[in-house]
């Protein structure tokens, strides 16, 4: 009956925060079209994070979120910071501006070692596609360029601190902040590696949800997580803002998937009534211990069919359904198709 209960409500549980690698909702949605410009030396490790954010993004919803292009100044092949060669899809001359294929976000990538002089071509490209509306981000120097192109006069930007002097000198317009990350109305900025990695999580809040970030974070902290099932990955500020009774709930949850806990067992454990148990979740998670727990198990129950090889019906149990059918039939209410066919789907995209 409980099981049958919550099948009622999967159409409202899909907005939970518990949504990793859930649709936001069965409606499409526009890709998102993303540009990288790769100066030569560019950072291939705050290209890397910026990029990784994207395909995780891809990864945690049912349907793809963000297309990406790289874009050379000259060639068609950039050397990064590492020398190690970079095949991209295109020259900064053919960037496209509009059309299908106009891009709604722009980044110049640049590092340690790129050179602070102006191109022509690039400057020239950076005015016409943000006249278009098109979002222009940077990373590391990469927000020299665009003060070039006079795209930052009046605004704040972040940037690496060894260019702090040469902006200053030749940009008295731009406002340098002391922050790693900027992020200000049509512009996004970084200082380095891992604010590129902050600035493009924040990016994708904005158009996809908190819910799709929290999903892309828990993937991309997993080597904080030890191989002990029982300890959880690094908290996101706000899950450690939680009280400490739901804290001990999520972590009783997730330790718990292929043997789900009762409700009342729960409760127990953590020390709590079940009314507690039931208020905590709603006030801080706005879903019930039960709907939440079910999404937990049928998400973890997705990355296992998407990334390995074993059977649906050794899923299931991993996850904490009685049968491979009672499990497909969940699947399909969430995701639209059967395991069966999400695993064709992924095997004909791979």
């Amino acid at each position: 009956m409980q099981d049958q209960k919550d099948k009622r409500h999967f159409s409202d549980s899909m907005r939970n925060t518990n949504s990793a690698f859930l649709p936001a909702d069965q409606t499409s949605v526009s890709v998102i079209r993303v540009g990288f410009v790769l100066q030569e030396h560019f950072s291939l490790m705050a290209f890397t994070a910026a990029v990784d954010a994207l395909v995780t993004a891809n990864l945690v919803r049912a349907t793809p979120l963000f297309e990406f292009s790289t874009y050379g100044m000259g060639s068609l092949t950039v050397k990064s910071d590492l020398g190690i060669n970079i095949s991209t899809n295109g020259r900064i001359d053919q960037l496209p501006v509009d059309g299908d294929q106009a891009l709604q976000m722009l980044i110049v990538c640049g590092g340690f070692r790129c050179s602070l002089r102006e191109n022509s071509v690039l400057s020239q490209k950076l005015k016409t596609v943000a006249r278009s509306g098109t979002v222009l981000g940077a990373l590391w120097n990469g927000a020299v360029p665009l003060a070039q192109a006079g795209l930052l006069d009046e605004q704040e930007c972040a940037l690496h601190p060894d260019n702090h002097a040469f902006m200053r000198e030749h940009f008295p317009k731009v406002r340098l902040s002391d922050q790693v990350c900027v992020i200000t109305e049509g512009r996004a900025t970084s200082a380095g590696p891992s604010s590129a990695l902050d600035m493009m999580l924040a990016l994708i809040e904005r158009s996809q949800g908190r819910d799709t970030v929290r999903a892309i974070r828990e993937i991309l902290s997993s080597d904080q997580v030890a191989e002990n099932r029982d300890q959880q990955p690094v908290q996101s500020d706000e899950e450690a803002s939680f009280p400490e009774p739901l804290k001990d709930l999520l972590q009783l949850m997730g330790s718990n998937i292929e043997e789900p806990l009762s409700i009342d067992e729960l409760a127990s454990l953590a020390g709590v009534s079940r009314r507690q148990v039931e208020r905590l979740f709603q006030s801080h998670l706005s879903s019930s211990p039960s709907r939440y727990y079910l999404e937990l198990r049928i998400t973890h129950a997705r990355r296992l069919l998407l990334q390995g090889s074993d059977s649906i019906a050794n899923i299931a149990l991993a996850s904490g359904f009685v049968s491979s059918t009672h499990f497909s039939h969940c699947y399909k209410d969430y995701f639209g198709l059967s395991p069966s066919q999400a695993r064709q789907q992924k095997s004909a995209s791979g």
